[in-house]
């Protein structure tokens, strides 16, 4: 690992493209809240057939500007990677994360133009929308962890010094993998809300377990399963990392995503009584996206501090008391 090189103006661009790119994602989640995946028919990157839509519906708007929004976020991402290329050292952090956050944006974009173009948008209830929106969610989340380690790395902040084995390696890749699995079940959660409304939570409940429901609204029940199980497995990592890896960075972004993770619980409670109304689906999206960078920094952070061995630590206390 190279020796940590800082750039704060660089950082905070870093962190303003960061920042964009989740405004981004929530105004993605809303064109799909308010059914306007086929504002721009199924074209792209032309809007019905159109660069810049004249007489345009209320959808086609909310549409295009997701488009247009995306289009400055790609170019945001190409400037990033220029700047780390021209502002640190080869085989520096801030180029390789800078390389694959641009990766993963136009992935995003592939994704985006698939749903239009094989019409997996708006009305459409198929399995291929199901796993193209899960898709589209992990990549959604790995595409946040490169920018985050851009901007993190920018910043000056500590990078890891080594992985290797361990519980706490073993505890953190498994809560992070769990956290892509909550997202992409998640995905396929909202997108059930979406289509097949209930009237009342009983209702729910019922269309969740009744074998003639459609298939999007028997795997939603799915989706609270897996994120209790990883919100355990998160606290879990928070409280091993915490104790292994001492230091005033990891106490407080480990409070940081026991916080985030309560929360998210929480909202997804409500989310779920309410019956996942558009607002709260966008702010139970924002905070799964704070929790998994918070978690990211949080793995970071630790790694780049040493183990402390429990044993050692009793024998330097009683040897000093």
């Amino acid at each position: 690992m190279t020796n940590i090189v800082k750039d704060k103006g660089f950082g905070w661009f870093c962190w303003g493209v960061t920042s964009y790119l989740i405004a981004v994602i929530l105004w993605g989640a809303y064109v799909r809240v308010t059914g306007s995946g086929a504002g721009c028919g199924s074209h792209w990157p032309l809007c019905n057939g159109e660069v810049v839509p004249r007489a345009a519906s209320v959808e086609t708007l909310i549409e295009f500007t997701h488009r247009a929004t995306s289009g400055v976020a790609l170019l945001l991402v190409i400037a990033m990677v220029i700047m780390a290329f021209r502002r640190f050292p080869r085989g520096h952090m801030v180029r390789l994360a800078s390389i694959v956050t641009l990766f993963f944006i136009l992935t995003e974009a592939f994704i985006g133009a698939g749903l239009v173009l094989f019409e997996l948008v708006a009305e459409d209830d198929s399995f291929a929308r199901a796993w193209a929106m899960s898709f589209h969610l992990v990549n959604t989340f790995l595409l946040l962890a490169a920018a985050s380690l851009t901007s993190w790395a920018a910043s000056g902040g500590p990078l890891p010094r080594e992985f290797g084995r361990g519980r706490f390696q073993l505890l953190l890749s498994t809560s992070l993998l769990g956290m892509l699995l909550v997202g992409a079940s998640g995905a396929i959660a909202a997108l059930g809300n979406t289509l097949f409304p209930s009237s009342s939570l009983a209702e729910a409940l019922r269309s969740d377990f009744s074998v003639s429901s459609h298939l999007l609204i028997r795997l939603r029940i799915y989706h609270p399963i897996f994120a209790v199980i990883t919100s355990f497995l998160i606290l879990a990592t928070v409280f091993v990392g915490s104790r292994e890896r001492k230091g005033i960075l990891v106490s407080k972004l480990g409070l940081s995503v026991a916080v985030l993770c309560i929360s998210q619980v929480v909202i997804g409670i409500v989310n779920v009584a309410l019956l996942a109304p558009a607002w709260l689906q966008l702010t139970h999206l924002l905070v799964s996206n704070l929790l998994w960078i918070s978690i990211v920094l949080f793995g970071t952070v630790a790694l780049s501090t040493r183990p402390v061995i429990l044993g050692e630590a009793r024998t330097a206390v009683v040897r000093t008391s």
